[in-house]
């Protein structure tokens, strides 16, 4: 039986042309500047957000971190949304390790944090309360339906951030998928930003890391941050390579992704006991819901589409997240709504 994983795009595997080149790879040690590979890495990944250097890392996560301590001292505050990766699915690493403390405000459900809450979240110059340094945002947005922050409402962001001498981070785990959602180049949705991680290996299919870019001055910090958290890398060019890759050949396809989403959200579309969440998803993500008249949770589900091949992403116990990604076929969509359409009779 074939398996359809659709628990996340982080369970993409390396291409057989991308396993290729990441065996051909010129390497040297890192630590001391010497790995060819990865210098092109992170030049192309710069110059791909027209930003002024690069950073490779093991993973956004610790792109994340990176920035956030690069931006902030142990006592400064980030504001970033409740809904947000920073703040829910990172270990609290900006607090444990930087002393940084995350100021949480509601994300609306198209991703964004209103500006006027960003602007009240904002300390006054005042000795009992943290500095405001940084307001993160995340695009695409994974916990609102992978939803796209377009380029005005960042330049919006960036607009308020700067006026008030705080500097911004986008979380652009799947900026690409934003880009070519929207289509646009990348650097309209980060052109303001002071710093941008991306992702490499979920929809890209990169086995390993992330890319953090930014100006000299900030990735210059950022290495030696790095160094400190453990990240520094020998002859890692084995990985870069795969990441160029990715950036020169599994960007545009990402479009494929969003249309099978789409074809996924209509095919469960009117399911007894679900609800899909938005019925044109933007990106690569289907969210369902179960209706309260359905006694079972998703766990057990699970387990009931897994028997159909079938492995979805539980992202509560009354909430499905589906990804689309390279190894998901057209045919793989079909087996999925076939498996949830049987399942669902069974239990309703």
């Amino acid at each position: 039986m074939k398996i359809v994983d659709l628990r996340s795009d982080t369970v993409t595997q390396p291409t057989p042309e991308m396993r290729a080149v990441m065996a051909a790879a010129d390497v040297g040690d890192d630590v001391y500047g010497e790995d060819p590979t990865i210098n092109l890495l992170q030049e192309i990944s710069a110059a791909r957000f027209g930003k002024e250097a690069g950073l490779f890392v093991p993973s956004g996560t610790m792109g994340n971190l990176i920035a956030v301590l690069a931006h902030c001292e142990r006592g400064d505050e980030a504001i970033m949304g409740t809904l947000g990766h920073t703040f829910l699915f990172e270990a609290g690493g900006i607090s444990a390790l930087g002393g940084v403390f995350a100021h949480i405000i509601p994300n609306q459900a198209d991703g964004s944090l209103r500006l006027e809450d960003i602007q009240a979240a904002i300390r006054p110059n005042d000795v009992h309360q943290p500095i405001s340094k940084l307001v993160i945002l995340e695009n695409t947005q994974n916990r609102c339906g992978g939803v796209i922050l377009t380029p005005e409402y960042t330049r919006s962001v960036a607009n308020l951030a700067h006026q008030n001498g705080l500097a911004m981070h986008i979380d652009g785990a799947r900026i690409f998928n934003a880009a070519v959602g929207l289509g646009v180049p990348v650097t309209d949705l980060t052109e303001e930003a002071e710093s941008v991680t991306f992702c490499l290996s979920k929809g890209l299919c990169a086995p390993v890391g992330s890319v953090l870019v930014g100006s000299r001055e900030f990735i210059a910090k950022a290495q030696r941050l790095r160094k400190q958290l453990g990240g520094g890398m020998r002859q890692a060019g084995i990985l870069a390579a795969a990441g160029i890759y990715a950036i020169e050949h599994m960007i545009e396809r990402l479009a494929d992704d969003h249309r099978r989403a789409r074809m996924l959200a209509q095919g469960l579309r009117g399911l007894p006991g679900i609800e899909v969440e938005i019925d044109q998803p933007p990106s690569n993500m289907v969210f369902l819901r179960l209706s309260e008249s359905l006694k079972l949770a998703t766990s057990a589900l699970a387990g009931k589409l897994l028997d159909y091949g079938i492995k979805p992403g539980v992202s509560s116990p009354r909430r499905f997240r589906l990804v689309t990604h390279y190894w998901i076929d057209d045919e793989g969509v079909a087996q999925t709504v076939d498996a949830f359409q049987r399942v669902m009779r069974e239990v309703n």
